[in-house]
Parts: structure tokens; sequence; C-alpha cells
């Protein structure tokens, strides 16, 4: 029992540390990403902007401050939906019964024959046959 009791203190021990280095190193990678982003950023600024517009170099903390200030105005940097609601907004529009849905569209090959051949006319008649009935009530 007491080896029951000690694998699973350890598994669970296992699985805390496992995602704590997970979530340390995430972090980590966010930060010098944010940090790379920066120094790009100051880069191309430095590099087009004074040539194209006249405008002065920027420092490293300006272009930190000019992406946070693109992220505030503009959204960007990826989608925020989960991937769970991505998978139930694809399933929301699809049909229940497919085969019911694709027999629905099958004849509408015929639809501009049809309409060539008989539509006026028969747009005519029940135009009139609903004028009567209106009026007949």
């Amino acid at each position: 029992m007491s080896e029951y009791i000690e694998h699973r203190i350890k598994g669970k021990a296992e699985r805390f540390f496992k995602g704590f280095f997970k979530v340390l190193i995430g972090g980590i990678i966010v930060i010098a990403l944010i940090l790379l982003f920066g120094y790009i950023t100051m880069r191309l600024w430095n590099w087009l902007m004074p040539e194209i517009f006249g405008l002065g170099e920027i420092s490293y903390w300006h272009a930190l401050g000019i992406l946070i200030l693109a992220k505030i105005l503009f959204g960007g940097f990826g989608d925020h939906k989960s991937k769970r609601s991505k998978r139930r907004s694809k399933h929301r529009c699809r049909p229940r019964n497919n085969k019911a849905f694709k027999s629905d569209f099958s004849n509408w090959k015929y639809y501009d024959r049809f309409w060539e051949d008989k539509g006026e006319k028969a747009f005519e008649e029940y135009v009139k046959q609903k004028q009567s009935e209106d009026e007949s009530e």
C-alpha cells in the first residue's frame, strides 16, 4: 500500500514540475520573442522611415512601445479563438442529413433552361393567380 501511495505522490509531483517547467519555458520564449520583435521593429524603422518619410531614428524602447501601441489599436498577433470553439463553429453550419441537403440542389442545373423556356410566362401566371386570390379575400 505504501508503494502505491508513493507512486501516486511521485506521479503528481512529476506532473506538477513538468507543467511548471512548460509554463516557465513558455514564458521565457514569449519574452524572448517580444524582445526580438522590438529589435526587428527598431531596425526596420531606422532603415526605412528616415529615408522614405524623413522621420527620425528611434530607440529600442520606442520600437517596443510602437509594437504595444499597434497591439492595442489593431489587435493582431494571431487568432484568439480556441481550437474547440473553431470545431464547434464548423459543425454549426453543417446540415445534419447530408443526402437531403445535396438533393435539394441537384436540380439547379435545369434552372436556366426552365427560366428561358417557361420562366416569365409561369411567373406572370403565378402573379395573376396570387392577385386574384388577394382580391377574393
